[in-house]
């Protein structure tokens, strides 16, 4: 028996803007039912990924496959099947949350009951239903976000994009967007793909595709990412921590990566370790020491040998249209 097609497939994918290489050799697959993170630094390219996918940017090389379908930019069947959140809410702040629920059905074709029933059904798994008459001015960043999410499913699309979908929102914010994400893709019709570069978010998806300077590097469950990293990681924190990476070397023959104020060092049996490096090192060069277990943002920095950007997404992470 055949096994169905992924719901996306993406393969060989390409992208130049002026005289720099945006996308090289992009190939990744997205199923129904499942969500999929697009983990990567600001810039790497994961924005123009999803531009192309929905049909914004032009690929240069390469192809997109929608259920073993090849399909071409501007393509309507295809966009009949999208939904997608930009990282910016695009929602009418001065019109109700009902309201632009029910102006986003009439562009998708709803009218009378059929529309009635959608924004009625997107409003209660948005958890909105007690604010539906309220303007989204009034609506917490959270609650824009979950809006946004629900307005770009109200058609039903079998593929949902989302672009750093949590950026700026609060804990409680972030864990009922992804609450709202998680039941879209368990429903089963839907693939969902998201970008992110906050490893703790790309840990909640079923696969993440490690993405580095326009290249995907690794694509595995979070599990098995999480496997390749060995040990712990010890966290020192230093006024000088490039001083600090230079002393780790000279007297303990440990590479110490520099992220900020913090020097990070992964070995086994890390608790013991932590014992010499305060011994050894000069008195005062230490500000605190701490122990954890690796995440996915020690994953990328054993696949690249770079960090992840540790604050939300600037202006230039934001996904623009190319022409």
């Amino acid at each position: 028996m055949t096994a169905a097609p992924a719901t996306l497939s993406v393969h060989g994918l390409a992208y130049r803007y002026a005289e720099r290489a945006v996308l090289h050799d992009v190939s990744f697959d997205v199923h129904a039912g499942e969500v999929v993170a697009l983990m990567g630094p600001n810039g790497c390219g994961k924005s123009t990924t999803l531009s192309v996918l929905g049909g914004l940017t032009a690929p240069q090389g390469g192809t997109v496959r929608f259920e073993g379908r090849t399909v071409a930019r501007g393509d309507r069947a295809l966009r009949a099947e999208l939904g997608f959140v930009f990282q910016s809410p695009s929602l009418d702040v001065k019109l109700t949350a009902r309201q632009n629920l029910a102006l986003a059905a009439r562009m998708h074709g709803l009218s009378g009951a059929a529309a009635s029933e959608a924004v009625s059904g997107a409003l209660m798994r948005a958890g909105l239903e007690s604010r539906a008459g309220d303007a989204v001015e009034t609506l917490s960043g959270g609650m824009r976000r979950r809006l946004d999410i629900a307005r770009a499913m109200l058609h039903g699309p079998r593929v949902l994009l989302l672009d750093e979908p949590t950026t700026g929102l609060d804990e409680r914010a972030w864990r009922l967007t992804w609450q709202q994400i998680r039941q879209i893709a368990t429903g089963g019709d839907a693939a969902v793909l998201l970008t992110t570069h906050r490893p703790e978010e790309a840990e909640r998806a079923d696969r993440v595709l490690v993405m580095d300077a326009g290249r995907i590097v690794a694509d595995d469950t979070p599990h098995a990412l999480l496997a390749r990293v060995q040990g712990d990681v010890i966290v020192l924190r230093a006024a000088d921590p490039e001083a600090l990476a230079g002393e780790l070397a000279r007297r303990l023959d440990l590479h110490g990566v520099v992220e900020g104020r913090d020097v990070h060092v992964t070995a086994p049996r890390g608790h013991e370790l932590i014992v010499r490096i305060v011994e050894d090192l000069p008195r005062g060069l230490l500000s605190s020491v701490s122990l954890r277990q690796p995440g996915l943002g020690d994953v990328f920095l054993a696949l690249t040998g770079g960090a992840l950007d540790s604050e939300p997404g600037t202006a230039d992470d934001a996904l623009e249209v190319a022409a």
